[in-house]
């Protein structure tokens, strides 16, 4: 069934001057793909080798299994937890002490490997945003003061998105977005949602038409943001489309087709955009992954089909460095592709052993995978593919690593790590 397009608009500025996507201190992780948000850091002299007794600076026991990314910003990390049926949000100094929980919401249930939890915050250094699987979106000062609160399930309807909702928030130009793709236990129109960093009221509200059958309009993804022409675009990737939309008001500035060529019911994504180098690489259920260049002459032209693959992901999101596309596959196959125009630099190689569902981080000429059973492999990056390490800790893990200020930031069933010195 489509969906059919209506818009809700909030309070918008007449005059909005559109500037680059807010960028952390190098050192820092404050996104759950990182300070360029494509799953690289540029942070050197990074561990190569550990275990659960070495190279370990502290552990911070943990109450369950969770897909949230821990976030970096200086001497702070943060991270959403599940203890039970509540969620909750810690704050960690990076000494490894619990500094303060704030409760989240209630209702927590397991979704097959993950549960509710699995959305990572954003911070800008000063504030944290969280966005829980339950619907709950909320912002907290450095000292863990609540200034807002959203239900997005009371006001916009319930969640029909068949494994739980674990998309994160994004910051742009003040306001945090949100995306909401879903439709297999729901015919409620999927939407992408911008609100007042400083308040929680809405600027903006756009709801995001789809025909994708069956399970194929659910989608796990996180938005990207696209420089181009000195603006920035929204893009979101599901549902069997890539769009582009405007900040300033979320309208849908362009729509590229193709993530479902052959109309698989089942074609739900779970990796998310990435962009690297100009390029906008758009996975979807293995098959194709879409490599997109933006088009010459004014926006909103759509962008182009630059190259596809069938050598792509289902759930960890690749990592680019605008050269290179490093491919990760649920059974630990890696690919390393050039970037331009998709030739296989190196591929397929495998990693440790096992099922991977964290997404691989690329730093320190590095490339580190990590497994559900916990074992990161460490790869070069580059032109020939070596194994340099691995280092498994034994603890299931469905985070991806976290990267600052020198060490690797570990979150398993049972422990936060930091590994390094």
């Amino acid at each position: 069934m489509t969906r059919m397009f209506r818009f809700t608009s909030g309070v918008v500025a007449t005059t909005l001057i559109l500037l680059a996507p807010p960028q952390a201190p190098a050192a820092d992780w404050p996104h759950w793909r990182g300070p360029a948000r494509n799953g690289t850091s540029p942070e050197t002299g990074l561990p190569l080798t550990w275990g659960p007794d070495s190279n370990v600076a502290w552990k911070l026991p943990l109450p369950g299994a969770g897909g949230s990314t821990p976030i970096v910003w200086g001497e702070r990390l943060s991270l959403q937890v599940a203890d039970g049926e509540r969620l909750e949000l810690w704050a960690v100094d990076r000494s490894g002490a619990l500094l303060w929980k704030r409760h989240l919401d209630d209702g927590n249930v397991s979704k097959r490997k993950g549960n509710l939890s699995s959305p990572s915050p954003v911070t800008d250094g000063r504030r944290t945003w969280v966005m829980t699987g339950t619907g709950k979106l909320k912002a907290f000062d450095y000292d863990g003061g609540e200034l807002w609160s959203r239900d997005l399930q009371a006001e916009f309807g319930r969640f029909g998105i068949l494994h739980g909702y674990s998309s994160s928030p994004v910051l742009l130009d003040g306001a945090v977005v949100v995306q909401v793709l879903h439709g297999f236990a729901t015919d409620d129109p999927s939407y992408l949602l911008a609100v007042d960093q400083e308040t929680g009221r809405t600027r903006w509200r756009v709801e995001r038409p789809t025909d994708a059958p069956r399970e194929a309009p659910d989608a796990y993804t996180t938005p990207a943001l696209l420089p181009r022409g000195g603006a920035v675009e929204i893009v979101v990737s599901g549902a069997d489309y890539v769009t582009g939309h405007d900040p300033a008001s979320g309208r849908e500035l362009w729509r590229v087709a193709g993530l479902n060529p052959t109309r698989n019911p089942m074609q739900r994504v779970v990796a998310s955009p990435v962009v690297a180098g100009g390029r906008l690489f758009a996975p979807s259920r293995v098959r194709p992954l879409l490599v997109l260049e933006p088009a010459g002459g004014p926006a909103p032209a759509a962008p182009r089909l630059a190259w596809s693959t069938d050598r792509g992901p289902d759930v960890p999101t690749p990592a680019a460095d605008g050269e290179r596309l490093y491919v990760l596959t649920d059974l630990g196959v890696l690919w390393c592709l050039e970037a331009a125009d998709g030739r296989v630099v190196w591929g397929p190689q495998r990693a440790h052993g096992g099922t991977y569902s964290a997404s691989p981080v690329l730093a320190d000429g590095r490339l580190y995978v990590t497994s559900e059973g916990g074992a990161t492999t460490v790869v070069s990056a580059g032109s020939e593919f070596r194994v340099l390490a691995e280092n498994d800790l034994g603890e299931y893990t469905l985070s991806s690593l976290a990267v600052a200020g020198g060490r690797i930031y570990q979150r398993s069933e049972r422990h936060l790590w930091a590994i390094g010195r």
